[in-house]
């Protein structure tokens, strides 16, 4: 009984610390929530089933209790996927390759932070203010270019 409640007590304990993170892959409904908290969107270009980078990325820093906290605090987080293997929505794909011509994605993993803004006609702007790769260090040195990005933010 008392290693039952004592695995209990770890185990409620690691789901509490356990941040959960939310990649929005609609443009539209993440731009919405990021106007409606004041937060820069970070969008994810990415090729999750194919680029060894991606996944390194999303291992070492993107998937940390770490990158969790910082990224519930100050972003809306988007993933734009260009996989090879995984089947996806032909409306999704054409919105992901608009944003990645739009944005002059050159390669993957490409991290852009930017700022919806909502102009007198209800369109939206987004203000790139700074952008990001893998950078090599794991969590605590890709946070640190990322929070001398979001300094940029206007």
């Amino acid at each position: 009984m008392k290693k039952f409640i004592l695995l209990t007590i770890l185990f409620f304990g690691i789901s509490v610390n356990a941040q959960e993170l939310t990649w929005h892959t609609d443009m539209t409904k993440a731009t919405e929530i990021a106007i409606k908290e004041k937060k820069p969107l970070l969008l994810f270009f990415t090729g999750s089933d194919w680029c060894g980078w991606c996944i390194r990325l999303q291992k070492e820093v993107l998937k940390t209790p770490e990158f969790a906290k910082w990224a519930n605090e100050n972003v809306v987080l988007v993933e734009l996927d260009f996989p090879r293997r995984t089947p996806q929505d032909e409306a999704l794909k054409i919105q992901n390759s608009q944003l990645a011509q739009s944005f002059g994605v050159q390669g993957f993993p490409t991290l852009y932070f930017v700022t919806p803004t909502k102009n007198a006609e209800n369109k939206v702007n987004l203000n790139n203010f700074g952008s990001q790769g893998y950078v090599a260090g794991g969590p605590t040195k890709w946070l640190e270019g990322a929070n001398q990005i979001m300094k940029n933010k206007s």
